[in-house]
């Protein structure tokens, strides 16, 4: 691999709470990727543009809020838009399991819930970028 795996970290919407966020972003870190981590309370246009800026290979979104069916599909929305196909979306946080099928469909890659071994998390990135390592 050329360059490190670039990592955008992201809290949208109302979530006041980072720490998941922040313990993810560390772990990322820790495995040698370059993380960006764009604060608490970011819109869906935000993280795209951040992770476009940036040239980020995965963004990787934690939300509590609840609001996880309408944020989370409206980035995916807005990369595909801006014909960005090539990032790899994530999300994580409280997401009730039932959710979890219509996020996908989607266009969000995996979702990881509370209690998930941030090597999981890691290993899943790493196979399944859609960058030439």
């Amino acid at each position: 691999m050329d360059r490190p795996i670039r990592v955008l970290v992201a809290k949208p919407g109302l979530d006041g709470h980072d720490r998941g966020a922040k313990v993810i972003a560390r772990a990322l870190r820790d495995a040698g990727m370059e993380v960006i981590y764009t604060g608490l309370r970011q819109t869906p246009e935000q993280i795209v543009n951040a992770a476009i800026q940036e040239d980020v290979d995965c963004i990787s979104m934690s939300i509590l809020s609840g609001a996880h069916n309408t944020l989370l599909p409206k980035v995916a929305e807005l990369l595909k838009a801006e014909k960005v196909e090539d990032i790899l979306v994530i999300g994580g946080g409280v997401i009730p399991d039932e959710d979890i099928p219509f996020l996908k469909e989607k266009g969000i890659a995996e979702i990881f819930t509370p209690g998930t071994p941030t090597t999981v998390t890691i290993d899943y990135i790493k196979e399944n970028l859609k960058r030439d390592k």
